[in-house]
């Protein structure tokens, strides 16, 4: 981020005690500014559409509302912060529903809490945060399903966003077709590059017209 190097952040989860741990791990490298706590899903997307974040660490499984209806529901209000899921479940149900979601990171509350404040921190600079045991898994599906077709990885929105994409259109432009805001345009895209594991727009529509055969 340019002009500081403090990341602010949100911490997502319906069990206070849990909430003040993560609270304290963070709090162990200065780089990182917890700026807001929700115990619910709801709180959690007034406070981020209320606050400039850049990372929200959210917990899977909370009452009322699910950490995947809340991660739905932020995606759709464009909020574009990088979103880590912090919680239990090693299900590879989970992991994949989430993932499809939108979520940039996926980690284990069982995890060494020095390696998980190195992932963590991982993705606040843009890179990955995924458990040896979620990592494994999403290699899995991909050597499963990604053999004959590369894309199968990707949400139905997210191929709506490439699909634009290999047209040549803009990210406004393709706001525009697709009737979603710019914010989140650029959200869905940051998205399948990590997916396609490809660095550009460019690669990404390269690949797209190679596969597909579309002109």
């Amino acid at each position: 981020m340019p002009g500081t190097t403090s990341f602010q952040v949100m911490i997502v989860d319906d069990h206070p005690l849990m909430r003040r741990g993560i609270r304290q791990l963070l709090e162990l490298d200065s780089v990182f500014n917890v700026v807001a706590e929700a115990g619910d899903g709801q709180t959690a997307i007034e406070l981020a559409n209320q606050n400039d974040l850049d990372l929200i660490l959210l917990d899977l499984n909370m009452g009322r509302m699910s950490g995947l209806d809340t991660l739905r529901a932020l995606r759709r209000d464009g909020v574009t912060a990088r979103i880590v899921i912090l919680t239990v479940s090693d299900a590879a149900s989970d992991i994949y529903a989430m993932i499809d979601a939108g979520a940039d990171g996926y980690l284990l509350k069982d995890g060494e809490p020095e390696e998980l404040l190195d992932s963590i921190r991982n993705s606040a600079n843009g890179g990955d945060a995924f458990s040896e045991r979620v990592f494994a898994y999403l290699q899995e599906r991909e050597s499963a399903g990604g053999a004959n077709d590369p894309f199968s990885v990707l949400t139905e929105r997210e191929l709506d966003v490439l699909h634009e994409l290999a047209r040549g259109l803009s990210n406004k432009q393709i706001a525009s077709v697709l009737d979603i805001s710019e914010q989140t345009v650029k959200v869905h895209i940051r998205n399948l590059l990590r997916k396609l594991n490809v660095r550009s727009r460019v690669a990404a529509t390269i690949l797209f017209l190679q596969t597909r055969g579309i002109q």
